[in-house]
């Protein structure tokens, strides 16, 4: 990214729009192949030299791989999908340190419970407990689509005090949505805290 910069100049705002594209590009693509690993977000350096892509996971030896194989691969295909030079970019696996307190992770671990059969209720208020029994101030989780009978609906369940507004909700409040695609149905679960 920073060597198309330099080479021909770029106004601010479009800088801006590209970084903010890249950097969602790159995390849609990550959560995609990550999503069994834990992955629960990237962070994004940018170097004279080279460009640093941090990978948070809350398994980070899956995302290793065997003897750093996979993280190699990963390299690659990142240097080969978003037209990088060979070896300007550099990609580390960093370990979360508190799953209960991410909402990726939390988002992606109701994901699994409702593909492996668990009913919505149980599922939702056992993350619910997790969350909550790990220090959390408040936890919100919405589970919506055809959930028992053939009309659509939404469940929410919550707990604590959460913010719903304003700045504040941008700043402290971590949010994940996953699509969960079983058999007959198709729902959306939403985690907020």
């Amino acid at each position: 990214m920073a060597t198309a910069a330099s080479q021909k100049q770029v106004s601010k705002k479009r800088k801006f729009v590209a970084d903010g594209v890249f950097y969602a590009e790159l995390n849609e693509l990550l959560t995609t192949i990550l999503a069994e690993d834990g992955y629960s977000g990237v962070e994004v350096r940018v170097t004279p030299i080279k460009t640093e892509i941090i990978i948070r996971a809350t398994r980070t030896r899956e995302v290793l791989g065997e003897k750093g194989r996979r993280i190699r691969e990963l390299t690659a295909l990142v240097e080969r999908r978003f037209d990088f030079p060979e070896n300007s970019v550099e990609l580390f696996a960093e370990r979360v340190d508190n799953r209960a307190l991410c909402a990726q992770a939390q988002a992606e671990s109701l994901r699994y419970k409702l593909l492996g059969g668990l009913p919505v209720r149980r599922a939702a208020y056992g993350v619910l407990r997790f969350v909550m029994e790990n220090g959390a101030k408040g936890v919100e989780v919405t589970v919506s689509g055809k959930l028992r009978a053939q009309r659509a609906k939404v469940m929410k369940f919550a707990d604590g005090y959460l913010l719903s507004t304003g700045t504040p909700k941008e700043m402290y409040v971590d949010q994940a949505i996953r699509n969960v695609d079983m058999r007959q149905v198709f729902l959306v679960s939403e985690l907020r805290l």
